[in-house]
């Protein structure tokens, strides 16, 4: 038999999304045959780490937790970091893709970058995953798929947004970082990523965003993604300035074996299988 401590099993039953971040990892297994997710394990960091220590705290929890240690039918790899941009895929050319990602961020002449096709949006999303990691996941479990968190997030909302007739400012929070999509009649208008440490910064950058695109707070629908509930200080701060909130929710029909888990957490581990 074929164990998880070496390659996947396409017999088993069960899928493993593992989402990757230097501030943290998350693990979600997904029940094929019941359709239920089974397992879902968040492991914060308490600082940013460097990608070769976030690979021995991806060891340690292959190590430790007992639900990692199934065996899988398919391995998904989400990478969450700010190392990406999106190009529209007639102006792409894949001589220049180094080129792209040297307008908005700062990468190393040795990194590693992938892309992955957006077809919903025509675009190609550019990054740079971790190497160090895909060739320790790649010796454990044989082959694997990865992306990066954007390509994930843009997709489900313009997926969600296809029929749409109006615009609407998502966004997508995080414990360091949340990231802002704004569509209009379900094409992209915008998409970014922004670092806070208060709600202040948080506030700050949404009604920026919306002067900027000249959406106005008191008509524009907010909807608001991932880890954020009812009145923590984001959701009120927010509900102080915007007049039309609503929590979102995963275009998925999983049943979650934690029921006090909330259809607006965990959008990208959800969409990820």
């Amino acid at each position: 038999m074929v164990t998880a401590n070496n390659k996947t099993n396409i017999l088993s039953i069960k899928e493993l999304s593992i989402q990757i971040s230097l501030n943290g990892l998350s693990f979600c297994v997904l029940n094929t045959e019941a359709n239920s997710i089974c397992y879902l394990k968040h492991i914060p960091f308490s600082e940013k780490q460097t990608p070769f220590n976030t690979l021995d705290h991806l060891k340690d929890a292959f190590n430790n937790e007992e639900a990692l240690q199934d065996s899988f039918r398919t391995i998904h790899v989400i990478y969450v970091n700010e190392l990406s941009t999106l190009v529209p895929k007639p102006l792409f050319e894949e001589d220049a893709i180094a080129d792209y990602l040297k307008f908005n961020t700062k990468i190393l002449q040795t990194d590693f970058i992938a892309q992955d096709e957006i077809h919903i949006n025509d675009s190609i999303n550019i990054y740079v995953p971790y190497v160090n990691i895909n060739n320790y996941l790649y010796d454990r479990f044989g082959t694997f798929n990865y992306k990066h968190y954007s390509t994930i997030l843009i997709e489900e909302i313009l997926q969600a947004e296809k029929h749409a007739e109006d615009k609407k400012m998502y966004v997508h929070i995080s414990d360091t970082h949340f990231e802002i999509i704004v569509s209009n009649q379900g094409k992209l208008t915008l998409y970014n990523t922004f670092n806070y440490n208060t709600a202040e910064d948080f506030i700050y950058y949404i009604l920026f965003t919306a002067e900027q695109l000249q959406l106005n707070p008191e008509t524009v629908k907010l909807v608001l993604l991932g880890n954020i509930k009812e009145d923590d200080s984001l959701y009120n701060i927010a509900y102080k300035y915007i007049r039309h909130i609503q929590f979102g929710k995963t275009n998925t029909n999983y049943l979650i074996e934690n029921t006090e888990e909330l259809k607006h957490n965990n959008y990208i581990l959800k969409h990820s299988f």
